[in-house]
């Protein structure tokens, strides 16, 4: 396969979607804008996507809860297409408010009924956070293959605290190896606010399924692609291209190119 076609999801309230098509069609993908309505008319087929990219932004207003209304619809509308489409070993990403769609439509922590055992809440500061934080990379995740140091990332959310129905989901989580990133200080300690941005147990701030193929997060690695965005790049006078942000992209299009 010479270029994985990714399917931005969009609808009202999607912000994030062209830094993230950008991202991916840096990693060498072919990314296409989709809105929700044209997958649901049959329009635009789902399955004939390597990937989906769920991105940041404020869907639907972020009426009632963040991502709940776009989630209601996937878990309602398409349930059996995002089905198939795990089952057929592809990919799917959640950023931001992609993450928060993710988790209450049920795709993540991952189960057969699409049951949601976690959620993203209010920010302990009760207010919205925008600022660049340090993550610890862990897990199984084919999304964050090759990651094994800290790496810099900012946040914007007011709704991306982590939290459980109870200690079991949370044990389940460590046990299966899901969880991908936890927020921490410079130094790699897992810390609390502001290096924690939200109060997210156990510093969560993003989570795979069982097979490591479906992702989410909190941060935003299509804002820090690039080695010029990070903050720092000209005092800090850093000299590679990429940006810490970019392998997440690069490792979902190389797996789709040798997988799928």
């Amino acid at each position: 396969m010479l270029k994985p076609k990714v399917c931005v999801l969009r609808t009202a309230g999607t912000n994030c979607d062209k830094e993230t098509a950008f991202a991916f069609a840096r990693a060498g993908a072919e990314a296409e804008f989709v809105h929700i309505n044209r997958l649901v008319s049959g329009e635009e087929k789902l399955g004939d996507y390597h990937i989906l990219a769920l991105s940041g932004g404020f869907s639907y207003g972020d009426d009632i809860a963040a991502g709940k209304i776009l989630a209601n619809e996937l878990k309602t509308k398409l349930s059996g297409d995002l089905k198939e489409f795990i089952r057929a070993g592809k990919l799917i990403i959640g950023i931001c408010n992609g993450f928060q769609i993710m988790v209450k439509a049920g795709l993540l922590p991952g189960n057969k009924e699409m049951k949601q055992e976690v959620s993203l809440i209010n920010n302990d500061s009760a207010k919205f956070e925008a600022r660049w934080v340090y993550l610890k990379p862990s897990g199984k995740c084919i999304w964050t293959k090759n990651i094994t140091g800290l790496i810099y990332l900012p946040v914007a959310h007011g709704e991306g605290k982590f939290i459980a129905k109870d200690n079991a989901a949370i044990e389940r989580l460590k046990e299966n190896g899901q969880i991908v990133f936890q927020y921490c200080d410079e130094s790699g300690k897992l810390a609390g606010y502001p290096d924690n941005p939200n109060g997210s147990a156990e510093n969560i701030a993003g989570i795979c399924d069982e097979t490591g193929r479906v992702f989410g997060l909190m941060p935003h690695p299509e804002r820090h692609v690039n080695s010029q965005q990070h903050p720092r790049w000209s005092a800090a006078k850093i000299k590679k291209e990429e940006g810490d942000g970019f392998q997440i992209f690069k490792n979902g299009v190389e797996y789709a190119k040798k997988n799928i």
